[in-house]
This record gives C-alpha cells, structure tokens and sequence, in this order.
C-alpha cells in the first residue's frame, strides 16, 4: 500500500510567504509532490496546490529537521498510508482530454500527535493550476 507524508515546509527562499505544506504520495520510486497554500480541511474550501519535483522517497520517513541547501525546515505534520482510487495506480495522473489532471487517494492516517488528516483527498488541476480538496472518508 502506497504511504503519504504531510510536511510543513517553513523558510524555503522561494515561498514569500515563508510556510506551506508539502504533500507527498508514494508513486513507483518517488512520490509524486505537491506544495499546499494551507491545510485541507475535512468539507472545507479548495486549497491551492502546485506540483512540484517529485521527490525521494526518504522524505516518507522523514520527522524533523533542515532540508538541504539551505532550503529552510521541514517538519513531519501527518502521514500514513493510502489507496489511490483514481486513477488506476499504473498510471500515477488521469488525463481528461482538456489538459486537466486529477489525483484521487483516501488517507488512511497512522495515529500519532499532530494534525488529524484522514479522507478522500481529490488533488485536481484545471484551467488556473491545481486544488486539493478532503472528504470524508464515507
């Protein structure tokens, strides 16, 4: 079952805002990434997301500390396994023909201090970039 990690990312010197989220899903021998504006929340507003470089799949296991580079902080908030649901896990992204791209995995989060995040997690791009938005897992 593939695993997922949330981090939270704090003085990358590309961010102006100087925080965000770092989402990664397990995919083949990376993990597919995706930088979140703030968390989702469960029947909550869409919130922006770019994807990103995937990255190595060190990161599922990573807890706290510097990132390389002189790149700021990351920090481990949530994290777990997953079930990708659409599309089919061979394929890692649906194309559906006008350009868009939609990532759907339930998050399946291990119990642990931190943020609870556990849901439907619907990743979607469309004509002004990427969303994510959390269901509930029923």
């Amino acid at each position: 079952m593939p695993r997922w990690i949330l981090l939270e990312h704090v003085d990358a010197p590309d961010d102006p805002l100087g925080r965000h989220f770092d989402l990664l899903i397990e995919h083949d021998e990376a993990c597919r990434t995706w930088r979140l504006a703030a968390l989702p929340l469960v029947a909550g507003p869409a919130v922006a997301a770019t994807a990103i470089a995937p990255h190595r799949r060190a990161w599922l296991d990573h807890e706290a500390g510097p990132v390389s580079g002189g790149r700021g902080f990351a920090r481990r908030v949530a994290g777990g396994s997953c079930t990708v649901i659409d599309p089919p896990a061979s394929t890692g992204a649906e194309s559906t023909g006008t350009g868009a791209e939609r990532v759907v995995v339930r998050l399946a989060e291990e119990p642990r201090d931190g943020v609870v995040l556990h849901g439907v997690l619907v990743l979607e791009r469309g004509a002004t970039g990427w969303y994510a938005r959390l269901g509930p897992t029923a």
